[in-house]
């Protein structure tokens, strides 16, 4: 496991961030996972919505359902979801949904494909933590490459609900 220097937001304010010497992301990974798990954020059917999917995981048994609310200028107003699943999969999920709140559909597609290239790049490539923001925490899920495909499950089925694809997204 690596250590290096990382950011961690005390408040939602950018002005307002400070930075910690020296902590190490595997043991932030661990606390953020297991608070994501226990108190999963946007959790729970959104009524109405304007997208969904479900998705699946075939490996691990992650089942996930997305819910949109996406307005006519193509921005997500809301997002939830609800499922079962390991806790890197809730995690992300949870994760997720917190940060594509008031984003348009570019804006998410930018961070699906930067979330990807975070999961699955080499374990020396940097997250882009200007465009993945918190969510960079779960690079350390490159550590398990049996995991990656819990954590980009949710990405992949809100691309799924995005493109109204009509079947179950797959991390296959």
């Amino acid at each position: 496991m690596f250590s290096q220097t990382i950011y961690v937001y005390l408040c939602s304010s950018v002005a307002k961030r400070e930075k910690l010497e020296m902590f190490s992301l595997g043991d932030l990974y661990k606390q953020v996972i297991i608070d994501h798990t226990k108190a999963p954020r946007n959790f729970g059917k959104l009524e109405p919505c304007s997208h969904d999917a479900e998705g699946f995981n075939p490996l691990c048994g992650d089942q996930l359902h997305v819910y949109l609310q996406i307005n006519d200028d193509n921005i997500i107003e809301d997002v939830k979801f609800e499922g079962q699943g390991c806790s890197i999969s809730t995690a992300s999920a949870s994760l997720m949904t917190e940060n594509l709140k008031g984003k348009s559909i570019d804006e998410f597609q930018h961070m699906f494909d930067a979330f990807h290239d975070m999961a699955t790049a080499d374990m020396s490539d940097e997250p882009d933590e200007e465009v993945l923001g918190k969510l960079a925490v779960l690079a350390g899920v490159k550590e398990f490459p049996s995991r990656i495909k819990c954590a980009t499950l949710c990405w992949h089925t809100v691309k799924s609900a995005i493109e109204d694809a009509g079947e179950p997204a797959r991390t296959e």
